[in-house]
């Protein structure tokens, strides 16, 4: 089984507007996180609290030997998926069947990491309950948690994220340059009108507007975009205008959340109707989203059209209701939290306009994971990863709309409190998502559908335990003999990856085989034929893994099979060939594999078949040719990112490397492997084979270098990331370079300036420090940083990490 893990989610945001400095707020929480192991910043919405948690993480990197992961929440609805994110934040790929909070404090016990949870109000009870395990069984962690609400444990230290200071309109103003609130006000003021600056003649005025709009940073930025059409004074008295007709509002808000409500209300009056119209369709979509998904969205064909909603948002972003980021295709753009809950508010107030939506949305999702699926085996597979993983939140939003009521939670993605004056409880954020939502026996069929289109995202890319999750929903959902229903069966077995659930997932695999059989649909009985036998080969039935293949591959590819498990029933039978000792059928049957990977420009299960030619050239002991087909395996399989696939092949070349003589590299590649295995399943499935190539290897390097320095190697590899770790396996001299090019891929070429800046992503340096070392502005660095993540066609710092250490 593979599982490619693209490094994405986890790292700390790009900054794409300038930061007014919190200083104090920013030296208290790195005060805070030096002595407690929770900080939670707590504050109103609008007040800054994920760009301030951000900093102060940054400042605090280096104290954490083991990294910084921030956990994005916002886009999250479903408790039990919480841990999942914190997972997938630390690159952990778990394939085991306990609960997942024990398989992260596993997986972190040793480390000294800092996670940064960020928007947890509306799963504050998940957040508490995996805060709590990670505290209670971990030693070296810490957690920074953005909320508007505590999360309560005794172990919570609160730091209050209070508006920014404002000084007094009518006092001394000689001094008001150092007021973040006008900094702030002036900085976005000069974006839309050049030049623009605090004077003698304009601080009052300024003092003022901030002053009514209570030092909070989201409404002030929303203000100072009106200054395209409008002086200071005009501004300060269209808002005091503003301000009259609220009083006539709820008497139970508080002042700060009237201030934002009539910040946010502004801004919406001076939206054109489609603008309005399209801001609160596209308080749909989870997360950040590309501008065809934002068309498949908001255009109905009757009161929006393609070209409309591209106007539209073009208006949005000028008024920064919309921000634009960079993405794997290009811009993506983003509504802040807040925003999107004033948006699904006004969606709401319109009778089936809001389940419309969910379902325009839904439908576009599915539509772009059957396009990916069918594009799978051939030469995008990156791009489609990226794509994906930058779509996940709205993956999720997709399927828990059309699953809900089908465990799991219900979508919660109603206001939850943005602009009220209470603290609702997680229970009132449930409800608030359910008000007039009510998807039908057509809609869960459509989530059984894209659960199980997903079927390679979540197997190769990684996410084994929220394939399951969604599986296992989708199929509780939809009790219908279905061939949809019989592909979720057999995605279901595919993603039991460990010994206590491989029993379980043979026997939904079978039911997927029985029930296609019976609907007569071949495409996914073989599919389900593929995971029966390679549950069979972990559970090492070699004699019976190997029959089952042979027979899959004798008959053939039937009509609607997917290539890629067409390529993968090759690869288990060579795997099984030459597990067995039939190493010359096993090169025979890699090389037929090789060719149809070839003819298709496909690299993902083609590196699984140079995986196999290794194996099968161990077995007839040609060193050099499984080294030179190891070392070729790992180079793709580190371009492809595949977790799963470098651990196995990791295990391999450590073996081959003992055979060689290269007995302390052996134990370096050991402890990296160990490693790695940590990330997916510590005992590699329970299988045999793989734990008898581990224990050999350890037993012949061990003796031949002594406990001591077989242990010091050991620890080495254990502490190398997987970039670092790879470089040292190919860097063996007096080996070829086997590896072919990519067949049509350009070279990407950087210029000088962005090869540099490129390299001071990878030693760890935020914008404002490449910044300061280049003596360039900070916009000009962020500028190198998205054209350098555009050009390789990566969506995160560590991407651009990885790459530069694999060029060196």
């Amino acid at each position: 089984m593979g599982g490619s893990a693209p490094r994405r989610a986890g790292h700390l945001p790009v900054e794409t507007t300038s930061f007014v400095d919190r200083r104090g707020e920013q030296a208290a929480g790195r005060e805070l996180l030096s002595r407690a192991r929770l900080v939670t910043l707590t504050g109103p919405g609008g007040v800054g609290k994920t760009r301030l948690a951000a900093r102060i993480a940054a400042r605090a990197e280096r104290t954490f030997p083991d990294g910084v992961r921030f956990v994005h929440l916002a886009g999250l609805r479903e408790p039990e998926l919480v841990p999942l994110a914190v997972a997938d934040a630390l690159g952990l790929h778990d394939h085991s069947a306990g609960p997942p909070a024990d398989a992260l404090v596993a997986h972190v016990r040793d480390r000294k990491v800092l996670l940064v949870l960020d928007n947890c109000e509306h799963l504050l009870r998940a957040c508490a309950r995996l805060a709590a395990a990670l505290l209670r069984g971990t030693t070296g962690v810490r957690i920074l948690a953005t909320s508007r609400h505590r999360l309560g444990l005794t172990e919570e230290n609160l730091l209050d994220v209070r508006p920014l200071p404002v000084p007094d309109p009518d006092g001394d103003l000689s001094a008001a340059d150092g007021y973040p609130a006008l900094a702030l006000f002036a900085d976005r003021a000069a974006a839309v009108v050049p030049g623009f600056a605090l004077t003698a003649g304009n601080r009052a005025a300024v003092a003022r507007l901030c002053r009514r709009l209570d030092g909070l940073p989201l409404a002030i930025e929303l203000a100072a975009v009106r200054m395209r059409v409008l002086g200071v004074e005009q501004l300060l008295e269209r808002l005091d205008d503003r301000y009259r007709l609220l009083t006539s509002g709820s008497p139970a808000a508080l002042p700060r959340h009237r201030t934002l409500r009539a910040a946010v209300d502004w801004s919406h009056e001076l939206c054109t109707a489609r603008e309005q119209l399209v801001w609160a369709r596209l308080s749909v979509p989870a997360g950040g989203f590309d501008l065809e998904t934002a068309e498949a969205v908001c255009a109905d064909g009757d009161l929006v059209h393609g070209a409309d909603v591209l106007d539209a948002i073009a208006g949005l972003v000028d008024k920064s209701v919309l921000s634009r980021e960079p993405g794997p295709d290009g811009v993506r753009y983003r509504l802040l939290d807040t925003l999107r809950h004033y948006g699904l508010e006004r969606l709401r107030g319109t009778e089936g306009e809001e389940l419309a939506t969910r379902r325009r949305h839904r439908d576009w999702m599915l539509r772009r994971a059957t396009a990916c699926e069918q594009a799978w085996f051939g030469p995008g597979q990156r791009e489609i990863v990226a794509r994906l993983r930058a779509d996940q939140d709205n993956l999720r939003a997709a399927l828990d709309f059309s699953l809900r009521g089908a465990g799991g939670a219900a979508l919660a993605s109603g206001p939850g409190g943005a602009f009220g004056a209470g603290a609702p409880g997680e229970e009132s954020v449930m409800a608030a998502g359910r008000e007039g939502v009510a998807p039908t026996p057509a809609d869960a069929l459509a989530g059984l559908r894209l659960a199980g289109t997903l079927w390679f995202y979540w197997h190769a890319c990684g996410a084994p335990r929220e394939g399951r999750y969604w599986a296992e929903r989708a199929l509780e959902a939809n009790p219908e003999p279905t061939s949809e229903r019989a592909r979720a069966l057999w995605v279901a077995g595919l993603l039991a990856g460990c010994p206590e659930d491989l029993t379980r997932g043979l026997r939904r695999a079978e039911e997927a085989r029985d029930l296609a059989r019976g609907l007569e649909d071949a495409a996914e009985a073989a599919h389900a034929e593929y995971v029966i036998g390679v549950i069979r080969l972990f559970a090492d039935d070699l004699p019976g893994a190997l029959a089952h293949f042979e027979a899959g591959v004798a008959r053939g590819p039937v009509p609607g099979q997917h290539l890629s498990l067409v390529g993968l029933d090759q690869v288990e039978l060579a795997c099984a060939l030459g597990f067995l000792g039939h190493a010359d059928r096993a090169v025979e049957v890699c090389e037929k594999t090789l060719r149809l990977c070839e003819e298709h420009g496909e690299d993902w299960v083609r590196s699984y078949a140079l995986r196999m030619l290794a194996l099968a050239h161990t077995v007839k002991q040609d060193w050099p040719r499984a080294e030179q087909y190891a070392r070729e395996a790992l180079r793709l399989k580190l371009a492809v990112n595949d977790l799963i696939g470098l651990a196995l092949t990791l295990d391999l070349t450590a073996r081959i490397a003992t055979e060689r003589s290269a007995h302390e590299r052996a134990a370096v590649l050991l402890g990296g492997a160990d490693r790695t295995w940590a990330a997916v399943d510590q005992g590699r499935w329970g299988s045999e084979a793989l734990n008898s190539l581990r224990r050999d290897t350890e037993s012949r390097a061990g003796r031949a270098l002594g406990a001591t320095a077989f242990t010091a190697a050991y620890d080495r590899g254990a502490a190398l990331t997987l970039a670092e770790l790879v470089g040292h396996a190919l860097q063996e001299p007096g080996l070829p370079d086997v590896t072919p090019p990519a067949p049509d891929r350009p070279q990407v070429r950087l210029t000088p300036r962005e090869a540099q800046v490129a390299e001071l992503v990878a030693e760890g340096l935020a914008n404002q420090q490449i910044a300061d070392r280049l003596v360039i502005a900070r916009r000009t660095a962020e500028g190198h940083v998205e054209r350098i993540l555009n050009k390789l066609g990566f969506n995160t710092r560590t991407q651009i990490a990885t790459w530069v250490t694999a060029q060196r």
